[in-house]
């Protein structure tokens, strides 16, 4: 059979991206073979392009995807051929066809869409961990979550909100903090307009937030940490702007004994029962409508180039799709 995927030879700006036409031999041991319907785009995917992760090259490109099981081979148990599946983390995702460790692949339940599955897979259990595992929100916590427009962003806000927490978001534009006061934040502040450190003060009575989830990086640094409370914990999950400066022991003790970590979610979901454990508190927070999941971008997987292009421009919001 032959497949059509994306892969880089370099890494770089978006056009360093190429399609190429390969023969797909027959799922290997352990391996199911999938017909996607729906790929996933994800800022780790620009990571990766773009040189911020090293990567070893050439390499394909993509991490999320959902589709049909059309062959299941040797040692796999619980998947069969005419599944309904999605995965996250398993690079070569841009493609009509691919085999996939069956280990990674998780079935889709009934109600939920290819779409709604490859655009929130990763997005939510990387939700999940940030607010159920790596900080355990609890009711009533101010919490600061930047990037608060983007896909992982507005599913925050709504989860925040559905765990008792009171959530500040962090975006740009009347827009958009309109858009996020519908999406569970209590509070929107704009970084164009408004001073974000006064306006958290403001809204703490000067106490500072808890927990701030920061994945911009480099720019909003000395921000975050001027939000906190004592004991508070930066999050740092991402690094838009580039990596996060290094943090001096001393800072985290002057600024009111913080703590700060940089989790990934690759530890998060690594072991098969977290990766089992985190899809399905997704799918049911899903179904169960306390996250609705706002697709808000679809193209075509031949203007891939195009979609990374919008996604580092930060001219985005909620999800991308792209169609094989």
């Amino acid at each position: 059979m032959s497949a059509t995927r994306v892969i880089i030879e370099s890494q770089g700006d978006p056009d360093v991206m190429q399609f190429e036409t390969v023969e797909l031999g027959a799922p290997g041991e352990g391996e199911v073979q999938i017909r996607q319907s729906v790929v996933g785009l994800n800022y780790m995917d620009v990571y990766q392009r773009s040189g911020h992760y090293p990567m070893q090259l050439p390499s394909p490109l993509g991490l999320e995807a959902a589709g049909e099981i059309v062959a299941v081979g040797g040692g796999v148990d619980g998947l069969a051929a005419g599944d309904r599946v999605v995965y996250g983390g398993v690079l070569g995702a841009y493609a009509d066809f691919r085999n996939a460790p069956a280990a990674r692949v998780i079935k889709i339940p009934d109600g939920i869409s290819y779409d709604i599955a490859a655009a929130s897979l990763m997005k939510g259990m990387t939700v999940e961990y940030l607010l159920e595992r790596t900080y355990k929100v609890q009711p009533g916590d101010k919490v600061l979550f930047f990037a608060a427009s983007g896909g992982v962003g507005q599913i925050a806000g709504q989860w925040g909100k559905h765990l008792g927490a009171e959530m500040i978001g962090v975006t740009s534009g009347a827009e958009n903090c309109a858009r996020a006061l519908e999406l569970g934040y209590a509070h929107a502040i704009d970084r164009k307009s408004e001073d974000i450190v006064a306006r958290v003060k403001e809204i703490t009575g000067d106490a500072g937030v808890p927990v701030v989830y920061d994945s911009i990086g480099k720019a909003t640094f000395e921000t975050s940490i001027a939000c906190l409370a004592t004991y508070g914990m930066f999050v740092s999950f991402g690094a838009t702007t580039g990596e996060a400066p290094p943090v001096a022991p001393s800072l985290l003790q002057h600024c009111g004994s913080l703590y700060f970590t940089r989790p990934t979610l690759a530890n998060y979901v690594g072991p098969r029962a977290d990766l089992e454990h985190s899809s399905s508190r997704v799918f049911e927070m899903i179904l169960g409508g306390q996250v609705q999941v706002n697709i808000n971008q679809k193209r075509p997987l031949s203007e891939v180039i195009e979609a990374h292009a919008e996604l580092e421009a930060g001219s985005t919001t909620g999800s991308t799709i792209l169609i094989p």
